[in-house]
């Protein structure tokens, strides 16, 4: 037995800590300047050999970036974005060791009417960010948030892809490349002036008052993402890019597993955390970076003083409880700091991962959601967690349980008659629900306009993306903007 008065510290054998007093494990010459995990410690030009290959590897590996291709940027400032801004700037650049071959524009979305900000504050982020993608050469384009609400019907729609290419068209493209030493290709165009453009007073409050009709900060954070992928995919689509790359790293998409299957997003993960999205169709969503902790994108941007600019966003200094997306990411931050491989762990977790999609009645391809663009994961069995939610939503007298009927109705099973006798929204009943009258029952009347206005979006809709309708948004107001082109789009999707 062990005893309080016997010393072990003499026989105890103390472990190698990783110091940047050590010599670089690639180079083995040159003293360490960081340490990304332990005994990968290294010095400042092979981490910056290290970063760049494992950049370009990952495009080269998938090879879905073709030689000459238009590949729009989303930067938002952040550390991630900016880094990969950096890469595609350094990779095309003459004296690059293996040059990139497609041709870049950034797309910057100003989110300040969404938390509030004034003109002058959203000018003074555009013209930051406006020094930094002029000084890349590239072209660039400012799109206020409020400009997703003039966006056509059609954005939710997918297009058809462009026709699958040969086993051996991205090499013959390449060596074509080569060949032609990229003359054949076109050429980034010069960046004009830009600045924030001018923006109606009334769409900026319509906005507001979309996102101020969610009532969580979970909802209201996966709605503004949602808005903001419209967008992005709006432009990419009228200015010609093909392709769009998005900026997170490891350790936000290991964040955004978690949070998505706290939501009910579990079977649109592969979309949503994969490295290619091709949902839209002809616009395919590329996350070259999901290969970077943030811990190695916040060394790379402090040896290489990678210009960043903070943008603050809607769950900018609130509590770690605010949302499930804050209270995810202090979850995971917290665990990595214990154990280094939480965030790789969860990450090679969603590399395994594949949608099974339902396919469409009398047609090809998948039956998908109106507002996501996702695959539909309501069609389940009677005994499942989705049915089981509408029940119990019912029960309790929610709004969403009140059409639970209506989304799933039961064969063989009568409507329930209206109310004859007392108005739920008056207390003596009088002109209401009586025999003889012509208006008829109040609380009636007035569930029928809204189920005509919401049932054909609500069908069309994923478990998640309900709730943004449930919400109470306007339809005039929501990004799905009502029956009449919801029934648009789902003709749409039926021709195709």
């Amino acid at each position: 037995m062990c005893q309080v008065e016997e010393d072990y510290r003499g026989e105890m054998e103390r472990a190698a800590v990783p110091s940047v007093s050590k010599k670089c494990v690639k180079c083995k010459e040159a003293p360490a300047a960081l340490v990304i995990r332990a005994g990968d410690a290294y010095c400042r030009l092979c981490f910056k050999d290290f970063f760049t290959h494992k950049f370009k590897a990952v495009l080269g590996k998938n090879r879905i970036i073709f030689p000459g291709e238009k590949v729009l940027l989303a930067v938002s400032g952040g550390p991630s974005s900016c880094s990969m801004l950096r890469q595609v700037q350094e990779g095309l650049s003459q004296k690059a060791n293996k040059k990139l071959r497609f041709v870049p524009g950034i797309a910057f979305i100003d989110e300040g009417a969404a938390i509030g900000q004034s003109v002058e504050e959203r000018q003074r982020t555009v013209a930051e960010l406006q020094a930094v993608f002029e000084a890349t050469g590239f072209p660039f384009f400012i799109l206020p948030l409020e400009q997703v609400l003039d966006l056509p019907a059609s954005v939710v729609a997918t297009n058809p892809a462009p026709s699958e290419q040969p086993a051996g068209a991205y090499k013959a493209a390449v060596d074509r490349f080569v060949e032609t030493d990229g003359s054949s290709f076109p050429t980034p165009q010069e960046p004009k002036e830009t600045l924030l453009p001018h923006v109606q007073q009334s769409h900026t409050l319509m906005l507001q008052q979309l996102l101020g009709s969610v009532k969580t900060l979970t909802a209201r954070e996966e709605l503004l993402n949602t808005l903001r992928q419209h967008l992005l995919v709006h432009t990419a689509r009228t200015e010609g890019y093909r392709k769009l790359m998005l900026g997170d790293s490891c350790t936000r998409l290991a964040v955004k597993l978690l949070t998505s299957i706290s939501l009910g997003r579990g079977a649109q993960l592969a979309q949503d955390t994969g490295f290619s999205d091709s949902r839209y169709g002809d616009v395919i969503l590329v996350r070259p970076m999901r290969d970077y902790s943030a811990k190695e994108v916040a060394y790379y941007n402090h040896l290489f003083t990678v210009p960043c600019v903070v943008v603050p966003g809607v769950d900018t200094k609130t509590v770690e409880k605010a949302s499930i997306q804050r209270l995810t990411e202090s979850f995971v931050t917290k665990l990595q700091t214990d154990f280094p491989s939480t965030v790789s762990t969860i990450y090679r977790t969603s590399e395994k991962l594949q949608t099974a999609c339902r396919k469409r009645s009398g047609g090809d391809g998948c039956e998908r959601c109106l507002l996501c663009v996702c695959s539909l994961d309501t069609a389940v069995e009677e005994a499942s967690a989705f049915q089981a939610t509408l029940i119990s939503d019912q029960l309790s007298g929610s709004k969403r349980g009140g059409a639970a009927e209506t989304l799933r109705p039961k064969p063989g099973r009568p409507e329930s008659p209206a109310p004859t006798a007392q108005c739920c929204s008056s207390a003596e009943g009088r002109g209401c629900g009586t025999p003889g009258s012509d208006a008829g029952c109040c609380s009636s009347a007035e569930a029928t306009r809204n189920n005509t206005s919401a049932e054909p979006v609500v069908l069309q809709l994923c478990t998640d993306c309900q709730r943004h309708v449930d919400s109470g948004s306007p339809p005039s107001v929501h990004p799905v903007r009502g029956s009449e082109e919801a029934k648009e789009v789902s003709d749409e999707r039926g021709d195709q």
